[in-house]
């Protein structure tokens, strides 16, 4: 039962999402392929681990993510990092808050919804739709960004680390899905208003 709820719990998500037109097929328009990026396996679990490395680091160590709808509140999101078990981790060589580029954000989902959100921060990054806020405060700044697209990819799709475009400020959100179980990836799209 474990199992299997989630599996179909999700299954009635995406087929609900579908038909309300907030879930976009994955484009074949961006490149899959991302400078730097690997897709690591560890104990049937895939993951991007980046080896880009910043000419100018950034200031701090780690930014905080809010998402009022989620209930989560300014998160810690460690830079430039591969580190899963920590927390939230932003992939090395994406864009910092703020900037042109893709903010990619890493993070863990959990089969129990009750989990604490310490241990898996994304676990109901699902009940995202467009036109919700996500804050983000780095270097002392604060950055908003809205929910623009959200999506469902095979776990080696690395075209979603790319930014949509060359002008743009994104925030990517990405978590395993069914939740708890590591099949596909929803990634969550914002851009900066």
């Amino acid at each position: 039962m474990q199992i299997i709820l989630p599996f179909i719990s999700f299954q009635i998500w995406e087929t609900g999402i579908k038909y309300q037109n907030q879930l976009i097929s994955p484009t074949t328009s961006r490149s899959s392929n991302v400078l730097g990026v690997t897709i690591t396996n560890s104990d049937n679990f895939s993951y991007f681990v980046s080896s880009a490395q910043r000419k100018n680091p950034p200031n701090y160590v780690e930014f905080k993510l809010t998402i009022p709808k989620l209930k989560l509140n300014k998160k810690e999101v460690l830079v430039d990092s591969n580190d899963l078990t920590r927390g939230l981790a932003h992939l090395p060589g994406t864009a910092l808050p703020g900037e042109k580029g893709n903010v990619f954000i890493s993070g863990h989902s959990a089969i129990n919804f009750f989990k604490d959100i310490k241990d898996a921060p994304f676990a109901k990054l699902q009940d995202l739709k467009k036109g919700d806020k996500i804050l983000v405060e780095a270097g002392g700044s604060e950055f908003v960004y809205e929910v623009i697209e959200l999506k469902v990819v095979k776990p080696s799709d690395l075209s979603v680390i790319n930014p949509p475009d060359t002008v743009g400020r994104y925030i990517s959100l990405m978590t395993c899905v069914p939740p708890g179980l590591n099949f596909k990836r929803l990634v969550v799209l914002g851009k900066m208003v």
